[in-house]
Protein backbone atom coordinates (compact mmCIF):
# COMPACT_ATOMS: atom_id res chain seq x y z
CA UNK A 1 0.00 0.00 0.00
CA UNK A 2 2.21 2.77 -1.35
CA UNK A 3 1.18 6.41 -1.03
CA UNK A 4 2.56 8.63 -3.77
CA UNK A 5 4.73 11.49 -2.54
CA UNK A 6 2.81 13.80 -4.89
CA UNK A 7 -0.43 12.88 -3.12
CA UNK A 8 1.09 13.79 0.24
CA UNK A 9 2.62 17.00 -1.15
CA UNK A 10 -0.85 18.11 -2.27
CA UNK A 11 -1.93 17.93 1.38
CA UNK A 12 0.83 20.26 2.59
CA UNK A 13 -0.23 23.90 2.93
CA UNK A 14 1.61 27.10 3.76
CA UNK A 15 -0.02 28.82 6.77
CA UNK A 16 1.51 31.34 9.18
CA UNK A 17 4.80 31.02 7.36
CA UNK A 18 5.00 27.26 8.03
CA UNK A 19 4.36 24.21 5.92
CA UNK A 20 1.60 22.24 7.65
CA UNK A 21 -0.79 19.33 7.25
CA UNK A 22 -4.33 19.26 8.63
CA UNK A 23 -5.55 16.71 11.16
CA UNK A 24 -8.20 15.34 8.78
CA UNK A 25 -5.68 14.77 5.97
CA UNK A 26 -3.26 13.07 8.35
CA UNK A 27 -6.03 10.88 9.78
CA UNK A 28 -6.97 9.81 6.25
CA UNK A 29 -3.34 8.93 5.45
CA UNK A 30 -2.90 7.05 8.73
CA UNK A 31 -6.17 5.17 8.20
CA UNK A 32 -7.82 6.39 11.42
CA UNK A 33 -10.74 8.69 12.20
CA UNK A 34 -9.93 12.34 12.78
CA UNK A 35 -11.50 12.19 16.24
CA UNK A 36 -9.15 9.32 17.20
CA UNK A 37 -6.10 11.26 16.01
CA UNK A 38 -7.11 14.44 17.87
CA UNK A 39 -7.95 12.45 21.01
CA UNK A 40 -4.47 10.93 21.01
CA UNK A 41 -2.95 14.37 20.52
CA UNK A 42 -4.95 15.82 23.44
CA UNK A 43 -3.88 12.89 25.65
CA UNK A 44 -0.24 13.63 24.79
CA UNK A 45 -0.47 17.42 24.49
CA UNK A 46 2.94 18.00 26.11
CA UNK A 47 4.53 16.41 23.01
CA UNK A 48 3.02 19.11 20.79
CA UNK A 49 4.29 22.63 21.60
CA UNK A 50 3.10 25.61 19.54
CA UNK A 51 5.81 25.16 16.93
CA UNK A 52 4.72 21.53 16.34
CA UNK A 53 0.97 22.09 16.14
CA UNK A 54 -1.60 24.87 16.30
CA UNK A 55 -5.31 25.24 15.82
CA UNK A 56 -6.49 27.23 12.82
CA UNK A 57 -8.44 30.43 13.40
CA UNK A 58 -11.94 30.71 11.94
CA UNK A 59 -10.63 33.05 9.22
CA UNK A 60 -7.79 30.66 8.26
CA UNK A 61 -10.19 27.73 8.21
CA UNK A 62 -12.64 29.53 5.93
CA UNK A 63 -9.85 30.49 3.50
CA UNK A 64 -8.56 26.94 3.06
CA UNK A 65 -11.77 25.00 3.55
CA UNK A 66 -12.56 22.64 0.70
CA UNK A 67 -16.21 21.75 1.19
CA UNK A 68 -18.60 21.64 4.12
CA UNK A 69 -21.28 19.04 4.53
CA UNK A 70 -24.99 19.91 4.48
CA UNK A 71 -25.10 19.10 8.19
CA UNK A 72 -22.70 21.92 9.00
CA UNK A 73 -19.23 20.46 8.48
CA UNK A 74 -16.73 20.24 11.32
CA UNK A 75 -17.71 21.15 14.85
CA UNK A 76 -14.19 22.18 15.83
CA UNK A 77 -11.47 24.11 14.08
CA UNK A 78 -8.81 21.76 12.67
CA UNK A 79 -5.31 21.31 14.00
CA UNK A 80 -2.41 22.11 11.70
CA UNK A 81 0.74 20.04 12.23
CA UNK A 82 4.20 21.22 11.22
CA UNK A 83 6.84 18.79 10.01
CA UNK A 84 8.00 18.26 13.61
CA UNK A 85 4.42 17.68 14.76
CA UNK A 86 3.87 15.08 12.06
CA UNK A 87 7.04 13.29 13.21
CA UNK A 88 5.70 13.27 16.77
CA UNK A 89 2.37 11.78 15.64
CA UNK A 90 3.91 8.42 14.70
CA UNK A 91 4.90 7.89 18.35
CA UNK A 92 1.51 8.96 19.65
CA UNK A 93 -0.48 6.74 17.28
CA UNK A 94 1.91 3.83 17.88
CA UNK A 95 1.03 1.48 15.05
CA UNK A 96 2.98 0.09 12.10
CA UNK A 97 0.93 2.03 9.53
CA UNK A 98 1.62 5.31 11.39
CA UNK A 99 5.35 4.69 11.25
CA UNK A 100 5.27 3.74 7.56
CA UNK A 101 3.05 6.69 6.56
CA UNK A 102 5.21 9.03 8.65
CA UNK A 103 8.28 7.99 6.66
CA UNK A 104 6.43 8.83 3.42
CA UNK A 105 5.33 12.21 4.81
CA UNK A 106 8.89 13.08 5.87
CA UNK A 107 10.04 12.27 2.33
CA UNK A 108 7.41 14.66 0.96
CA UNK A 109 8.55 17.48 3.28
CA UNK A 110 12.18 16.88 2.28
CA UNK A 111 11.21 16.91 -1.40
CA UNK A 112 9.40 20.24 -0.98
CA UNK A 113 12.42 21.68 0.84
CA UNK A 114 14.68 20.54 -2.00
CA UNK A 115 12.39 22.19 -4.55
CA UNK A 116 12.35 25.43 -2.53
CA UNK A 117 16.15 25.49 -2.49
CA UNK A 118 16.22 25.02 -6.26
CA UNK A 119 13.84 27.96 -6.69
CA UNK A 120 15.97 30.09 -4.36
CA UNK A 121 19.10 29.36 -6.39
CA UNK A 122 17.27 30.09 -9.62
CA UNK A 123 15.93 33.35 -8.21
CA UNK A 124 19.47 34.48 -7.32
CA UNK A 125 20.69 33.73 -10.83
CA UNK A 126 17.81 35.70 -12.35
CA UNK A 127 18.53 38.68 -10.09
CA UNK A 128 22.19 38.59 -11.12
CA UNK A 129 21.16 38.57 -14.79
CA UNK A 130 18.72 41.39 -14.15
CA UNK A 131 21.49 43.55 -12.66
CA UNK A 132 23.75 42.74 -15.59
CA UNK A 133 21.36 43.51 -18.47
CA UNK A 134 19.45 46.60 -19.60
CA UNK A 135 16.11 47.81 -18.30
CA UNK A 136 14.52 46.59 -21.56
CA UNK A 137 14.32 43.11 -20.00
CA UNK A 138 12.67 44.41 -16.83
CA UNK A 139 9.20 43.15 -17.82
CA UNK A 140 10.54 39.67 -18.53
CA UNK A 141 12.36 39.50 -15.20
CA UNK A 142 9.28 40.69 -13.30
CA UNK A 143 7.17 37.97 -14.94
CA UNK A 144 9.72 35.31 -14.01
CA UNK A 145 9.84 36.58 -10.41
CA UNK A 146 6.05 36.40 -10.20
CA UNK A 147 6.21 32.77 -11.28
CA UNK A 148 8.78 32.00 -8.58
CA UNK A 149 6.98 33.80 -5.74
CA UNK A 150 5.50 31.65 -2.93
CA UNK A 151 1.98 30.45 -3.61
CA UNK A 152 -0.74 31.69 -1.26
CA UNK A 153 -3.22 29.33 0.41
CA UNK A 154 -5.96 30.51 -1.95
CA UNK A 155 -3.77 29.89 -5.00
CA UNK A 156 -2.83 26.45 -3.63
CA UNK A 157 -6.53 25.58 -3.43
CA UNK A 158 -7.06 26.69 -7.04
CA UNK A 159 -4.05 24.63 -8.14
CA UNK A 160 -5.26 21.65 -6.07
CA UNK A 161 -8.77 21.90 -7.57
CA UNK A 162 -7.23 22.16 -11.06
CA UNK A 163 -5.15 18.98 -10.49
CA UNK A 164 -8.25 17.03 -9.50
Amino acid sequence: MLIAVERIESKIFHIRGRKVMFDSDLAMLYGVETKYLTRQVRRNIRRFPKDFMFRLTQNEFLRCQNVTSKRGGRRYLPYAFTEEGVAMLSGVLNCDRAIWVNIQIMRAFVNLRRIALTYTGLKRKIEAMENKYDAQFKVVFEAIKALLSPVSVKEQKVIKDFRQ
